[in-house]
Formats: C-alpha cells, structure tokens, sequence
C-alpha cells in the first residue's frame, strides 16, 4: 500500500512559479512509475506529467503539450519525493493538482494523493 501526500499549492500570479511536493509511504518508491494529474474547474481530470522507470536506474519524463517547456517533474527517491516545478504558470494551469503512483506491471494509477489546489491570478 502507497500513501501519497501533496503539498505546496497556493495562489500565484500569472508569470510565477510553484513547486509541488509528494511525499509516499511504502517500499519500493523507485520502482514506481511517478505522475502528476490536475483537474481544472468544471473540467475532466487530465494528464500534466509523468516519471516511468525504466527498469533500471533511469527514468524517463513525459509532459503533456500544454505544459512542456514550463513544468519539470523530477524524483528524489532517498527522499520517496515526486516533484512537479511549475514556471511561466498561466490562468489556465489553475486546477487541483493530484500526484499518482503506478506499480510494474499495472496500466493505471493505483494509487492517488487528496490533491492540493493551484490558482493562477490573471
């Protein structure tokens, strides 16, 4: 069993930055398959980030197009931290931001935090 706790959500102005944190419990963090997930308001959920394994020692970061060149999600596995530096945010970025935890061999999340909310001011 993973538990994942966001933290570092607040309110920026358009332009600023943020960095969300998530923190896991449980064994084997580095082997999981690491994302971030926002829901806008009156919006579906929808994908922002990703760190796969890669089975290895490497990790591999996928974005989707609305974030690349502005959000990095990096690991620091001593830690059991997943982290999601967000820059340039924009209005649009504000939603709940939600970290997730997918094992090997599974093809969803399995796990997901409470989420922690992100307002962008215009």
């Amino acid at each position: 069993q993973v538990q994942l706790v966001e933290s570092g959500g607040g309110l920026v102005q358009a332009g600023g930055s943020l960095r969300l944190s998530c923190a896991a419990s449980g064994p084997t963090f580095s082997s999981y398959d690491m994302g971030w997930l926002r829901q806008p308001p009156g919006k579906e959920r929808e994908f922002v980030a990703e760190t796969r394994w890669n089975g290895g020692s490497t990790y591999y970061a996928y974005y989707a197009d609305s974030v690349k060149g502005r959000f990095t999600i990096f690991r620091d596995n001593a830690k059991n931290t997943v982290y999601l530096q967000m820059n340039s945010l924009k209005p649009e970025d504000t939603a709940v931001y939600y970290c997730a935890a997918r094992g090997k061999g599974s093809y969803e999340y399995n796990y997901w935090g409470q989420g922690t909310q992100v307002t962008v001011s215009s």
